[in-house]
Parts: C-alpha cells; sequence; structure tokens
C-alpha cells in the first residue's frame, strides 16, 4: 500500500510542476503579445486559460482523493495540502496572464500611443518574474528551502519595478494626453506582474511549511 500511495504522490507532483510550466508559459506568451502588439498571440493565451483551470480543478480533485482514500499524516499530508493552495496560486497566476492579454486587445482596439522606455522595463521586469516562477517551481520538486528564501527576495525587485513603472506613466500621462489609455495600461500590467510575483512568494512560503512544518513570511 505504500508504495502505491508513493506512486501516487509522485503523480500529484509531476501534474503540479506540469501547471506550474504551463502558467509559465501562459506568463510569457502574454508579455509578448503586451510588447510586440500581438492580437493573435494575447487571444492564443485566453483560450489556453481553461487547460490551466482544468487542471487547477483535477489537480484539487486527485489531493481530495488521497486525503479521503489514504488518510495521510504527518509530511505526507502537508505535502498535499501544499500542493492544493499552491495549485490555486498557479490558477490565480494564469488569470493574471489573460488579464495582461486583455490589454493587448484593449490597446490594439484603441490604437494608443506607445511608450517604448516602458515597453523595455516590463519586458525586464517580465524576465524577473519568468525567473521566479521557474525557480520556485524547480525548488519545490528538490524541496529546496534555502533556494525559496532565495526566490522571495526577489519579489522586492519586481515591487521596485512597478513603482518606476507607475511613476513614469504618470509623468508621461500628464504631459502628454495621447498616451493616456496606453499609460494606464501599462501600469495595470505591471501591477499583474507585480502580484504574480506575490504568488511565487506564497508558493516560496509553502515549499517552507512543506519542508519544515513552519508558517513563515518571507516578503
Amino acid at each position: 500500500m505504500r508504495r502505491i500511495f508513493d506512486d501516487e504522490l509522485t503523480q500529484m507532483n509531476a501534474q503540479f510542476t506540469k501547471m506550474g510550466f504551463k502558467v509559465n508559459e501562459a506568463i510569457l506568451k502574454a508579455v509578448k503579445a503586451f510588447i510586440n502588439h500581438d492580437k493573435a498571440l494575447a487571444t492564443e493565451v485566453k483560450e489556453n486559460d481553461k487547460d490551466i483551470n482544468a487542471m487547477e480543478v483535477e489537480l484539487e480533485l486527485f489531493c481530495f482523493q488521497l486525503i479521503a482514500l489514504q488518510q495521510p499524516v504527518s509530511a505526507d499530508l502537508r505535502s498535499i495540502i501544499t500542493v492544493m493552495k499552491a495549485s490555486s496560486d498557479l490558477e490565480r497566476m494564469g488569470d493574471h496572464a489573460v488579464s495582461i492579454a486583455r490589454s493587448v486587445i484593449r490597446v490594439k482596439e484603441e490604437h494608443s500611443k506607445r511608450i517604448p522606455e516602458v515597453e523595455v522595463q516590463i519586458g525586464e521586469m517580465a524576465e524577473v518574474v519568468k525567473q521566479m516562477v521557474e525557480q520556485s517551481i524547480d525548488a519545490y520538486v528538490r524541496g529546496d528551502v534555502e533556494l525559496a528564501k532565495t526566490i522571495a527576495t526577489k519579489d522586492s525587485i519586481v515591487d521596485e519595478y512597478f513603482v518606476q513603472i507607475n511613476r513614469f506613466c504618470l509623468k508621461e500621462m500628464a504631459s502628454d494626453p495621447a498616451v493616456v489609455f496606453g499609460g494606464a495600461d501599462y501600469i495595470l500590467v505591471a501591477g499583474y506582474l507585480e502580484r504574480i510575483g506575490d504568488y511565487v512568494t506564497n508558493i516560496c512560503e509553502r515549499i517552507l511549511y512543506l519542508q519544515t512544518g513552519k508558517i513563515e513570511e518571507l516578503n
């Protein structure tokens, strides 16, 4: 019975990892679509979100079945609870990727004036977020507490990008009415990326809980 349970936990972890990579792909495509004004790619992100939602529901159901049928205790139970909560974080990150994609479609339709300097900053911000997402999945798979703590510190970099983009856009919007619509969307997109960074930090905190049994805020 223990071997069967271990196989099921391995399957659970594999599904979670697959979902993490799917969400990271959605974030990357959404930001690429925004920077390149690619409405087709943005539409693809929106359409693929149903797959992420389905993966979250399937994973949650699988976790409930493990709890009901196997009645796990101690570390096994922490592992299942961690995946349930972390998969919810991933699903919300996917929702923010969709929100970025919607901004692409909205800006495209409004033909708003762009601000190249801000698009560069958003690209850099997205790269930091991308690394955080990828590394958090790696930290979960390896049970690496120190890596999880390191990843969480990067959230302050994401926060700083958000502040800088916000200030720059407000300044440009005040001086040039033609960038008001576009500037507002830059602020929204930066905000979505900032929230994704927060969810990654949540996952890092859940990794700590999984490995140590302690609940600790990392940022």
